[in-house]
């Protein structure tokens, strides 16, 4: 039987520390971190999220505005919106909800935001830093992963680490951290041949495709460490992962369950990367 890696907990112990930092932060300086929300839309996930994360900087003593768009919002209209942010002093991080509607550029979205206020780290100069490894943002969830994978005392230097997905928001990046903490690192993606034969290969196995219940026990090495990013419903439309749960559990040494895994991490990621662009405010005035 594996050892359930618990996120939840994991993130509710993290977040206590960036609370007491944050209340360190405002006594220093008169006024909190405060992270910016914008929403396109009515997609329900979407805004399941975004009252996740306004409810979570709340919680941790953040200044926190979600910015609700219709639908119909134009480009002008959503760069008008960035804008202000962008100028909004009171605003250290700024974050765009994805996906868009498809008739929006998230392109010109993700390079507008200026780097010192892009949380989620997707700005192409944040991009850059992290592939060199002198970075100030890390993605949220790759960042969560390695939170999780630090607190279980998992190494992973020296490790065959194998990534399945090669995603901007978390496949390519979570291979680069895994590589930064000496991971020998391994993409895999819809084109690898004989994928179950690498995957077996693992001693630290990531999975982020989004399909559901897409990993079975038998790709797994048995006491590998599993990491299951996905987010998907079942056939009963039950929260299930990319990893089939069932038949993994027994195999692997050390896994992470859907829900209650990464999923508390990404967002615990959020508000530090939030605290960290409002302390580097503070520094470089």
């Amino acid at each position: 039987m594996a050892h359930i890696i618990d996120g939840k907990k994991i993130a509710e112990l993290t977040r206590a520390d960036i609370a007491a930092r944050v209340a360190a932060f405002k006594e220093e300086n008169g006024f909190a971190p405060g992270l910016a929300v914008v929403i396109v839309g009515e997609n329900p996930a979407s805004k399941v999220y975004v009252r996740n994360k306004k409810k979570a900087s709340e919680e941790a003593g953040m200044y926190s505005v979600v910015c609700e768009m219709p639908e119909s919002t134009t480009q002008a209209e959503l760069m008008e919106k960035l804008a202000e942010l962008k100028s909004d002093e009171r605003i250290h991080g700024i974050l765009v909800q994805l996906p868009l509607p498809g008739h929006l550029d998230e392109g010109e979205v993700l390079r507008f935001i200026p780097p010192e206020k892009d949380v989620d780290a997707f700005h192409a100069e944040n991009t850059g830093h992290i592939m060199i490894g002198d970075y100030q943002f890390l993605p949220c969830t790759p960042a969560g992963v390695m939170t999780m994978l630090r607190h279980e005392n998992i190494d992973v230097a020296g490790k065959n680490c194998v990534v399945v997905g090669r995603s901007n928001i978390v496949g390519k990046p979570m291979a680069m951290l895994l590589l930064h903490a000496n991971g020998t690192v391994t993409i895999c993606h819809s084109r690898t041949k004989n994928l179950a034969e690498v995957t077996r290969e693992a001693d630290i196995l990531v999975v982020a495709i989004g399909k559901a219940k897409f990993v079975t026990g038998d790709m797994i090495k048995p006491g590998a460490v599993v990491i299951d990013v996905g987010m998907n419903r079942d056939e009963n439309g039950k929260l299930c992962g990319d990893v089939d749960f069932e038949s993994a559990e027994p195999v692997a040494g050390a896994i992470t369950p859907v829900p209650g895994g990464v999923g508390p991490m990404t967002i615990t990621t959020l508000l530090e990367n939030t605290l960290r662009a409002a302390i580097l405010a503070v520094s470089n005035k």
